[in-house]
């Protein structure tokens, strides 16, 4: 990065990439009464096509790794953006629920090639010790996603119909392709020692797994990641069905907490000039799992007050801000030339736990609060006993050396 100016606009580009997939998550949330109404199916079904998007995004993501390590970054994102618009579109115009999932399912696919080319790319153009700063950079950046989007989404479905959600989608995604052709530049030259085959492809993954410092991280991230969609694909009905909010006064909800996480993720940033990332995570892991235990004991009153569920829930969400950028980092740290495999290997264990969490909670839908915060709550306990368990690996195995 030579200059102020073209480090902006790598960084726009590439926020314009990472803020996709949010963005196609939360905007419709508000939209999900409407959605089921409107296509004549339980909210449970609804929920189904949140899922979908989460398998898409999983299992698109092991495709693209190998693919922008052999050929470069660009040309993977031409490709998964034009599919993300073509199936937003198609989403316009679906009557079906079955069209709704299957659309979303293909959308995903699509716009997962921006979220391996993100990581790939800063992972590329910047120093190791910067990373985890870039990564909690994107986060302010497309921090603006999750706190608009319900809100917009919600103004959105009451004015014009759910089906204008999609149609935006569409608009903002053939932008993000326009910056891709003009500002992105190419950060990965072409290797073609990588393969395409499935047996190769295979061993390069098996590869990045035997690292411990990948299993860890990726682990505790995903894992934490996992409660933040457990709470993504419960909290429609929480909040609108069970407390009775509106679909605005839901998105302004929904807002608040993602403005908790992004405002964090900047206290990272600045914490970064002084501690070292992973003594960061292990502290943000540790209050995380008191949030946690706080949740459990609050299914014990039944139906908690709105104001105590709102405090945790904001302070769990916050806490996921010194998470992720760390944890994110902390994975992708030991990868130079094979750092879009990595990418897309992170991605995809951390989509396929988040659909597990949004799938069992979706599930175990029984009208209460329970499979939301129980959901959120064993995650994060999970996340923190997988941290400290690796940790005393990674310290075991550096004292062996």
């Amino acid at each position: 990065m030579n200059t102020t100016q073209s480090r902006t606009k790598l960084l726009l580009a590439l926020a314009s990439l990472t803020a996709l997939g949010p963005l196609s998550i939360d905007f419709y949330l508000p939209g999900f009464p409407a959605m089921s109404a409107d296509l004549g199916v339980p909210i449970g079904t609804i929920q189904l096509s949140l899922s979908a998007f989460f398998i898409g995004i999983s299992i698109g993501q092991l495709f693209y790794g190998p693919w922008t390590d052999r050929v470069g970054r660009k040309q993977p994102l031409y490709v998964g953006l034009v599919l993300y618009i073509a199936s937003s579109i198609a989403i316009v115009f679906t009557s079906t629920a079955e069209g709704l999932i299957f659309w979303r399912l293909i959308q995903a696919f699509g716009g997962c090639a921006g979220m391996v080319v993100a990581r790939a790319v800063v992972r590329d153009a910047y120093p190791v010790e910067e990373t985890a700063r870039v990564f909690s950079i994107l986060m302010l950046i497309t921090g603006v996603a999750p706190i608009l989007a319900p809100t917009l989404g919600g103004f959105m479905t009451a004015w014009f119909g759910w089906r204008s959600i999609f149609l935006t989608l569409a608009i903002l995604s053939s932008l993000s392709l326009l910056m891709v052709r003009f500002v992105l530049p190419e950060t990965g030259a072409p290797n073609h020692d990588v393969s395409y085959h499935p047996l190769k492809v295979f061993r390069s993954y098996q590869e990045v797994f035997r690292e411990p410092s990948f299993v860890t991280y990726v682990f505790m991230g995903s894992i934490a990641a996992a409660g933040m969609f457990a709470y993504i694909s419960g909290s429609p009905y929480v909040f609108m069905e069970k407390y009775g909010l509106s679909e605005t006064q839901y998105g302004w909800v929904f807002g608040m907490n993602a403005f908790g996480l992004i405002a964090a993720s900047q206290v990272n940033r600045y914490w970064l000039h002084r501690r070292h990332g992973s003594e960061i995570i292990q502290r943000a892991s540790t209050m995380h799992a008191l949030v946690a235990s706080a949740l459990l004991v609050l299914t014990l009153f039944g139906h908690p007050p709105l104001s105590m569920l709102l405090v945790l829930v904001f302070a769990y969400m916050a806490l996921l801000g010194f998470i992720f950028p760390n944890s994110a980092a902390m994975t992708l740290m030991p990868f130079g030339k094979n750092a879009g495999a990595a990418s897309a290997l992170m991605g995809s264990v951390q989509m396929v736990l988040g659909a597990a969490a949004a799938a069992l909670v979706s599930s175990f839908h029984n009208q209460t609060v329970y499979p939301m915060l129980i959901g959120m709550a064993v995650c994060a306990l999970l996340s923190y006993s997988t941290l400290m368990l690796g940790s005393g690996r990674i310290r075991h195995r550096s004292l062996a050396i």
